[in-house]
């Protein structure tokens, strides 16, 4: 077992153990003293884990309850929402009992958010079964749902009281999703970490998994560090959204329907720095993304891509934040007006 400390203003652990979903009941025990949980999970997790769950809560004296949605990007909204939280009123859940996100990135979204609103908040446990999931989303308190206007646009910080990471869990991971979480280790190690690239740079998408157990540590360290900082998203945490601005105009403009979140990063990621870095820092980059089957472009122009980045939430009345790497490993975060990013990359 390998334990994390998250120290912010609720401060939690990330227990990183293969097999440990097995043993979720005892280990969530351990941190609270309800025995009520409302479990929340996708159509495709649920067959896979949630007996598994369902049976360790049990066997430590948990009362449960579980909610399953349709799967992917479109459920993460209002609708969805507003169906867990009739859920959890019709089960009497209450302050005082705990909601457990079971699954990837979207149900560990909406979850946290429901658990911070509900009753004005509700203790949030995570257990992540996607790789983006484990080394992205679940840790650090972002929590959020879509809207027209854009995406993660109605949110709220939600710390969780514990994540349990059981690496396990990917071995039933497609090979498209098991790409997408891989494009958020790249990041990771693009903007802090040349170790951790070089590590991903020279394996691919047939064998990455002899170091996952290693990418998994190594990006929630990073995150960890990066998080206990700026907790809150005003500061050095904008490094975590190193080519999200470009990523999610890909995601919206394609409806969020042809490109995974992963995709639409990695070819933010590569738009961004053909732009704003070194050729040499570019094509190592290019070279990493394909070795994991991810998209260093779009078929869509660049100026039909732009017109989406307005709504991102790094944007701050006309201007707007973006995040370059001058080299791997090192990650600046740099202010300019709507219309001179617009300029840099519509350019030659």
């Amino acid at each position: 077992m390998k334990k994390i400390h998250i120290n912010v203003s609720s401060p939690y652990d990330v227990i990183i153990e293969r097999g440990s979903i097995n043993n979720c009941g005892q280990l969530i025990s351990q941190v609270l003293s309800t025995k009520k949980a409302a479990i929340i999970t996708d159509d495709i997790v649920d067959p896979l884990y949630s007996n598994t769950v369902l049976t360790s809560l049990q066997n430590s004296g948990f009362e449960t309850y579980k909610f399953v949605f349709p799967n992917g990007e479109s459920s993460k909204c209002s609708s969805t929402l507003n169906k867990i939280y009739d859920f959890l009123c019709e089960n009497q859940i209450t302050r005082r009992d705990v909601i457990i996100a079971l699954g990837g990135g979207v149900v560990g979204d909406i979850s946290g958010f429901a658990a911070a609103t509900f009753l004005r908040g509700v203790d949030f446990i995570q257990i992540p079964t996607t790789l983006l999931a484990q080394i992205d989303s679940s840790v650090g308190g972002k929590t959020a749902i879509d809207i027209h206007g854009g995406k993660n646009l109605v949110g709220a910080f939600k710390q969780p009281a514990l994540v349990l990471c059981d690496s396990e869990t990917l071995n039933t991971l497609s090979a498209e999703i098991l790409s997408d979480g891989m494009a958020e280790a790249i990041k990771y190690g693009m903007i802090r970490d040349k170790q951790l690239f070089n590590q991903i740079a020279t394996h691919n998408i047939t064998n990455v998994a002899e170091i996952i157990d290693y990418i998994v540590s190594t990006c929630i360290d990073i995150k960890r560090s990066v998080v206990e900082h700026d907790e809150f998203d005003n500061g050095e945490r904008m490094i975590l959204n190193f080519g999200h601005t470009i990523g999610h105009a890909v995601e919206g403009y394609y409806n969020y329907k042809k490109y995974t979140h992963g995709s639409a990063v990695a070819a933010g990621m590569c738009y961004i720095t053909e732009k704003a870095s070194d050729t040499s820092v570019y094509s190592e980059l290019c070279k990493c993304v394909m070795a994991y089957n991810l998209p260093v472009t779009v078929p869509a122009n660049i100026s039909q891509l732009l017109p989406y980045c307005t709504k991102d939430k790094k944007r701050e009345n006309n201007n707007i934040n973006y995040v370059f790497c001058p080299e791997i490993g090192k990650s600046i975060i740099h202010k300019t007006t709507v219309s001179e990013f617009f300029n840099m990359m519509e350019g030659d």
